[in-house]
């Protein structure tokens, strides 16, 4: 009789159950609230902004945007705002906003926090604030791939002699996102084009049309006979096509108001790490503290090629050159391509960590390369190599 009675209730406990399965899986409902530097005239912004509204659409998720938030106090009292109006995931856009992101995340714990190109969540020990990035360097080195080949058509043409062969770059200020940047993109020209060489000025601001067309000007005036930038507006761009200097952008084509010059461009494309957080809100899973998008998630993006400014051949060399980074094959920071104060390097500290001293502690290169990305998501190669030159030191 006992185990009649006990299997009739282990009979009851299955189906009871089955019939509390399908709640237990209900999803939590996200409302999502974004932060951002500029407005839709930054490139910078428009790319994040674009973003956010394609993974929310995606999802079905209600959501609201704040722009034009400086890097200060304004930060924490946006995403305060975004609190107070329901939202359960904030997500910003610009460096200088994560200490006021970081505080917010404290003081409302319900509420799920990330921010893009930051680099305290892993040691801000906080649940419910991460860290995004994207390995952009592979964009900017096929980026420069693209350029080395138009240096080496230029050369070829006569337009140019080998010794001519030198690139500008307008970055705006020099940390090590914007160094990884354009050292990425230089290693690229010179996987094209090995006698190329590289001058960069800062503008010292992210958003800035004038002090990037001055850039811009002061590079070609220095005989740079083609540009990129790690900038956000089209100060840059417009000089280098009333100048006829070819160019490489960032964050999205520039083809229709530069149609002469615009030779390619690569994008962070966060469409998947928003719709991913979100997800993982909605099913009570956790947000890592550092996540990295790569080729592979398609979070690094190339523009078409204008192939009425880009060297004949582009197309076809980027596709060669992206199916070796994404299979491992090509190694964009591999020590074996660039020297520093003429040695090549098997090792170096760099400061992943980040606690506000400035102190390195974490050797980033082994196996023959410099592992950018891996150990935090935002960038930390720091270096200044040999071949590219501060004109602002």
């Amino acid at each position: 009789m006992k185990k009649i009675l006990a299997m009739m209730l282990a009979v009851v406990m299955v189906v009871a159950l089955c019939a509390v399965g399908p709640t237990a899986s209900a999803e939590t409902p996200v409302k999502a609230g974004f932060i951002f530097l500029h407005d839709e005239n930054s490139t910078y912004d428009l790319n994040f902004i674009n973003a956010a509204k394609e993974a929310c659409e995606a999802l079905g998720v209600e959501y609201l945007l704040k722009t034009g938030i400086p890097e200060g106090q304004e930060c924490y009292d946006a995403a305060a705002e975004l609190v107070d109006e329901g939202c359960n995931f904030i997500f910003a856009d610009s460096f200088g906003h994560e200490p006021f992101l970081i505080q917010a995340a404290k003081e409302f714990p319900e509420v799920q926090f990330c921010h893009a190109t930051g680099t305290q969540a892993h040691t801000v020990g906080l649940d419910n604030y991460h860290n995004a990035f994207a390995s952009i360097y592979e964009g900017r080195f096929l980026g420069g791939v693209a350029a080395g080949l138009k240096l080496n058509e230029m050369i070829e043409s006569g337009a140019i002699t080998e010794d001519q062969a030198k690139v500008g770059y307008v970055g705006a200020f020099p940390y090590a996102e914007v160094v990884s940047g354009f050292t990425s993109f230089f290693l690229g020209v010179r996987y094209a084009c090995p006698a190329a060489t590289m001058e960069v000025t800062f503008t010292n601001s992210w958003y800035d049309p004038t002090l990037e067309k001055e850039g811009a000007i002061k590079l070609i005036s220095n005989g740079c006979v083609l540009l990129s930038e790690h900038a956000d507006s089209m100060g840059a761009p417009t000089e280098c096509e009333a100048n006829n200097i070819p160019f490489v952008f960032y964050n999205g084509s520039a083809a229709d108001a530069c149609p002469n010059t615009f030779i390619v461009a690569s994008r962070i494309n966060w469409a998947p790490y928003m719709q991913f957080a979100m997800e993982c809100v909605m099913n009570g899973e956790a947000i890592p503290a550092d996540w990295t998008g790569t080729l592979a998630t398609d979070s690094v993006l190339m523009t078409e090629v204008n192939e009425q400014a880009a060297a004949a051949g582009t197309v076809e060399k980027l596709e060669e050159v992206k199916a070796a980074l994404a299979d491992g094959s090509l190694k964009v920071f591999d020590t074996a391509t660039f020297t520093v104060n003429g040695e090549t390097l098997d090792e170096y500290l760099a400061d992943v960590d980040d606690m506000g001293d400035f102190v390195p502690e974490t050797n980033a290169i082994s196996d023959g390369y410099f592992h950018e990305s891996e150990y935090r998501s935002a960038p930390y190669f720091d270096l200044f190599i040999d071949g590219i030159t501060n004109i602002d030191a």
